[in-house]
């Protein structure tokens, strides 16, 4: 079984790719991709890995779990989407740390799936504009829990996905940008899905409706159809050129409310996500996907 995990981040797409895959859901079952609907495993998976902080799994938990999801049929490749696998927004950074359990939550998954395929599919996104939405949902906003001896500039994804692949290095993982996720969507899709670089799917433009204005999406679809050989490459630029024309900016522009921060704080730590960026292209078992 190959087991396809979006795990999140919060506050990146809110649930829209897990509603693009469902949407293809009777096409991608004719190629055995199952897309289950979250209200089969989300607290089915939650409560087995909190209990496993205390027990470990019985022999028959896998196959519990499986039959729960597969209802009864058959798939080679189940695609789960949780931004909650790393845990709560409550506890999503503690002491200077992004999501400090996702190491230990996926050597978890590991033990339940021993002799499955597991890949993780994640976005990451700029801590300067995610910060203040964790800081705002944090369970304790005290510095000591918060920063513990860190501060904004010390955050580096490298980190986490470091410790993640520490912890299950048989784990691939499959990370994209969220500033970048409107370019490369249909791209995410199809390779959770295992399909083919040029196969259609729906939705592919669902995140892009977002942030482009109605007359601009309706310009954008006719010149797709009077270009229907466009490689994706040349789609992204298409695409560039008419967000540069008719993007809502009131749907890209971030309202950033953190307490102290200031203007080139945010550029400094931008600079450092963007450096960190490329540090995690270079990481063995990571695949980065860009425009």
């Amino acid at each position: 079984m190959q087991l396809v995990l979006h795990t999140g981040v919060h506050f990146t797409e809110d649930e829209r790719l897990l509603k693009c895959l469902l949407r293809n859901q009777d096409d991608f079952a004719k190629t055995g991709v199952k897309v289950p609907g979250p209200s089969t495993y989300r607290n089915l998976f939650r409560d087995t890995l909190n209990a496993m902080h205390k027990a470990e799994p019985s022999e028959m938990a896998r196959d519990v779990l499986l039959d729960a999801i597969l209802d009864d049929g058959t798939a080679s490749r189940v695609i789960l989407s949780d931004a909650n696998f790393f845990r709560s927004p409550a506890t999503a950074l503690q002491e200077g740390v992004l999501y400090p359990a996702a190491a230990v939550r996926m050597l978890r998954m590991a033990q339940l799936f021993p002799e499955d395929e597991i890949r993780i599919f994640m976005a990451i996104r700029n801590p300067a504009s995610l910060v203040p939405v964790l800081y705002e949902k944090a369970a304790d906003k005290t510095s000591a829990a918060f920063w513990g001896e860190r501060g904004p500039e010390d955050l580096r994804w490298s980190e986490t996905i470091g410790q993640l692949r520490e912890a299950a290095p048989g784990i691939p993982i499959t990370l994209w940008c969220n500033e970048d996720a409107p370019l490369i969507w249909a791209q995410i899709i199809r390779e959770m899905a295992g399909l083919a670089p040029e196969t259609k799917i729906k939705g592919g433009f669902d995140l892009l409706q977002t942030i482009m204005s109605e007359e601009g999406m309706k310009r954008f679809r006719g010149y797709l159809d009077t270009h229907p050989d466009m490689s994706e490459a040349q789609k992204r630029r298409v695409i560039t050129a008419f967000l540069d024309k008719y993007a809502l900016e009131e749907e890209i522009e971030e309202e950033l409310d953190m307490p102290g921060w200031t203007e080139e704080l945010v550029e400094r730590m931008t600079a450092i996500y963007d450096a960190d960026v490329e540090v995690i292209r270079a990481m063995p078992g990571v695949t980065l996907i860009a425009p």
